[in-house]
């Protein structure tokens, strides 16, 4: 069992040579905890883009079909829960905290804390599995920014490593699927469609992301082949799958990554399907773009065409889940540690090259890379 004590402290006894850590943070989107929350939230999503007060008032609409609550903040306190536990489990203390990039408890708020509290070095994690402006560098970037003002009381942060092939990000993914086809009628099982589905970004930033261009991508369909594997591997039988898109915004004269899932899910339909099945490999827990453009949109275009529709369980706090965290934590503490990846995609650097996945709006200090 390996016992590591954060920022080189001591306990019973055994020292710790290896651990520079005092914390671990967990580093995630947040979300509205009741209807008063949903503009000033939808107001710091979306901060200086430029956004009509009108079409914020549209998407609360979306929110305030779940009574203006977001199921994120709530799965992101099971996760901090969960990953405590495993970390006592496997000897590990590191205390862990939680701070948002757009909802309390905001960044700032918990790098303040931490820093009051002398944390010299905090680990942190990101509930984003993917190369992307929106899903990398811009957390890195609100990570910056909320350490800027603590001056030279400001903890050194590093974030974890990208995982979108870690096999426990992958597992819970394949028996998630296998759920959901459980669930259809048993006549229209064997055939079941595949939809594996994540947040469409504009091309150009899909283009860019990650040291090569085009990782946000490739990474997706990477996962979406790997969990169809599984899934053919569980059930003896072969469904037909594809990468689609959901929650698109922006300018409608801006390309953004297609197919949308509701247009797929017309074609199934058009094309004969007799079920599908829409993974949400994207997204790490639900929240209302999974709850509303899935659950409420997607499956009443379903609905509409006739085509039976389940939707896979996200990751959320699956114990496999859970424990890869476990070990993406002790890649850092112990070098040796074996680093696990699952299909032919690299693994990804721990120190994110020099202007990976760059944001649209020109350069902003990060945290976590090279520039």
């Amino acid at each position: 069992m390996l016992k590591i004590i954060g920022g080189g402290r001591q306990d019973r006894g055994v020292p710790n040579p290896v651990a520079p850590y005092d914390a671990f943070l967990l580093v995630s989107f947040g979300g509205p905890e009741g209807p008063d929350d949903v503009l000033p939230f939808l107001r710091n999503v979306t901060a200086g883009r430029g956004i009509p007060e009108a079409r914020l008032a549209e998407v609360a609409e979306h929110y305030a079909t779940f009574g203006g609550v977001s199921p994120i903040n709530e799965q992101c306190r099971a996760l901090c829960a969960a990953i405590t536990a495993e970390f006592a489990a496997h000897g590990i203390d590191l205390p862990v905290h939680w701070g948002n990039r757009n909802w309390h408890p905001l960044l700032p708020e918990t790098l303040h804390g931490l820093a009051e509290s002398g944390a010299r070095r905090v680990l942190a994690f990101v509930t984003s599995a993917y190369a992307s402006y929106s899903g990398c560098r811009q957390y890195r970037e609100n990570l910056a920014a909320a350490l800027a003002p603590l001056g030279p009381d400001a903890p050194v942060v590093d974030r974890i490593r990208l995982y979108f092939n870690h096999p426990g990000f992958i597992d819970p993914q394949v028996d998630a699927v296998l759920a959901a086809l459980d669930r259809l009628p048993a006549q229209v099982r064997p055939g079941a469609a595949l939809a594996f589905t994540t947040h469409s970004i504009p091309e150009a930033m899909a283009a860019t992301a990650g040291p090569t261009g085009g990782a946000y991508v490739a990474q997706h369909t990477e996962v979406a082949r790997l969990v169809a594997a599984g899934v053919a591997a569980a059930t003896g039988r072969d469904h037909p799958w594809r990468l689609v898109f959901q929650s698109r915004s922006g300018p409608p004269n801006v390309p953004w990554l297609e197919p949308d899932i509701r247009d797929h899910l017309r074609r199934l339909a058009a094309d004969g399907a007799p079920a599908v099945v829409v993974s949400p490999i994207g997204f790490l827990s639900d929240h209302v773009e999974v709850c509303w453009d899935l659950d409420v949109a997607a499956r009443k275009v379903a609905a509409d065409v006739g085509l039976p529709f389940e939707r896979a369980a996200t990751v959320g706090t699956a114990q496999a889940f859970v424990a890869a965290i476990r070990e993406l934590v002790q890649e850092r503490l112990e070098p040796s540690t074996r680093r696990a990846v699952r299909g032919a995609s690299a693994l990804w650097p721990d120190v994110c090259v020099a202007g990976c996945c760059p944001n649209p709006r020109g350069p902003r200090p990060a945290v976590g890379g090279e520039d």
